[in-house]
């Protein structure tokens, strides 16, 4: 493949990542995964670590748009600070052990957890489920630090920011859509950088990398991806502003569960 068609099926991961995160509120890495190992079996890339590669670049590429958009929803109030206190120090906990986890786990682990998950939130968005409410609170206790832990092992497998589950387990428990969506955006930068940091250290000098690689790190998909997720984020979430969110729902789900069946099948081999 030549190298300027990856240019631009990098730079098309990262603007449609940026578009899916404005128009539903949901990590972008959902979509840049899935096109990142794609783009990366097309460069020839072994199999073993092209999963490895695509969640931890991701996962960098989280970094600066999860803070962005966290400060621009903390400036309109839509953040919790009480649940943010509360679950942090589990979501970061649940990141590191993701992490190191995938690290060592193989690229067929990696293709389930991905397709399993992506075919949960597949479902939830085709189902209309946006007005169920099953607590009047996100739960304390035990079961209150067993969510998050999951939310952040979990999402660190996949190279997301976690927002396909801590947005619907926020609303579920009774948190209104907005301070949901805001809230997750800043436990997507406590997702996203020890769950980079994991990457490049269980990656390190591993012979397979392709060029540009800090450990799972590839330093070009990051560079090239990054701007044009900040540059259509916005545009997103102006777009979901016109637009019916119930139609923005189907069509996604509708992509998730090709993406879903895709990666379970390579799982399978």
């Amino acid at each position: 493949m030549e190298f300027t068609s990856i240019i631009v099926a990098m730079a098309l991961a990262g603007a449609a990542g940026g578009l899916i995160a404005g128009l539903l509120g949901v990590g972008g890495g959902i979509i840049i995964v899935p096109v990142l190992e794609f783009v990366l079996g097309l460069l020839g890339v072994d199999s073993a670590i092209r999963m490895h590669v695509a969640v931890g670049t991701s996962l960098a590429t989280i970094i600066p748009t999860s803070f962005a958009s966290a400060r621009a929803h903390h400036k309109a109030g839509a953040i919790s600070m009480d649940l943010i206190r509360f679950w942090s120090p589990y979501i970061i906990v649940g990141t590191v052990a993701g992490a190191l986890i995938a690290g060592q786990a193989s690229g067929e682990v990696l293709y389930a957890v991905f397709g399993i998950i992506a075919l949960l939130v597949a479902v939830k968005m085709i189902l209309p489920l946006d007005d169920r409410v099953i607590a009047d609170d996100v739960p304390r206790g035990v079961a209150g630090t067993l969510v998050p832990v999951c939310i952040g092992a979990l999402s660190a497998m996949m190279g997301i920011g976690g927002g396909s589950m801590s947005v619907p387990t926020m609303t579920l428990c009774g948190r209104p859509i907005h301070q949901a969506v805001g809230t997750s955006a800043l436990f997507g930068a406590f997702i996203a950088v020890p769950g980079t940091l994991g990457f490049i250290a269980t990656g390190w000098g591993n012979p397979l990398l392709p060029p540009a690689s800090l450990g799972y790190v590839n330093l070009a998909g990051f560079a090239l991806i990054v701007p044009t997720t900040v540059l259509f984020a916005p545009i997103g979430a102006r777009l979901a502003h016109r637009m019916p969110r119930r139609t923005l729902g189907l069509l996604f789900g509708a992509f998730l569960l090709v993406v879903a069946v895709r990666m379970v099948l390579r799982a399978l081999g």
